[in-house]
C-alpha cells in the first residue's frame, strides 16, 4: 500500500508559478514511476505529465508541454510539479498517482492516488 498526500496548491494570478508536492510513505517510492493528473471543473481527468521511477524519463501533455516540470527526490519520497506561466485554463484539482509497472498517460493503469490540491489560476 502506498499512501500519497499533495500540497502546494492555492490561488495564483495568471502568469505565475506554484510548485506542487506528493509525499508517499508506505513503500519505497523508488518502485514506482508517478503521474501527475488534472481535473478542471466539469471535466473529464487529464494527463499532466509523468516520470519514470529513477527519474530519468519524462513525457507531458501537449497543453504544458514547455510549461510544467515534474522531478523526484527518491530519498524524500517526494515528487514534484513545478508550474510556470500558469494560465486559467490550468486551474483544476491536481492528483499525483503512483504506478508499479511505468508512468504512462491512462489513469486506469495507476494503483494509488492522493486526495488531490487545488490550483486556481485567476484571470
Amino acid at each position: 500500500q502506498v499512501l500519497l498526500v499533495e500540497s502546494g496548491g492555492g490561488l495564483v494570478q495568471t502568469g505565475g508559478s506554484l510548485r506542487l508536492s506528493c509525499a508517499a510513505s508506505g513503500r519505497p517510492l523508488s518502485r514506482y514511476g508517478m503521474g501527475w493528473f488534472r481535473q478542471p471543473p466539469g471535466k473529464e481527468r487529464e494527463f499532466v505529465g509523468g516520470i519514470s521511477w529513477s527519474g530519468g524519463r519524462t513525457n507531458y501533455g501537449d497543453s504544458v508541454k514547455g510549461r510544467f516540470t515534474i522531478s523526484r527526490d527518491n530519498a524524500k519520497s517526494t515528487v514534484y510539479l513545478q508550474m510556470n506561466s500558469l494560465k486559467p485554463e490550468d486551474t483544476a484539482v491536481y492528483y499525483c498517482a503512483a504506478d508499479l509497472y511505468g508512468s504512462g498517460t491512462e489513469g486506469r493503469e495507476y494503483q494509488y492516488w492522493g486526495q488531490g490540491t487545488q490550483v486556481t489560476v485567476s484571470p
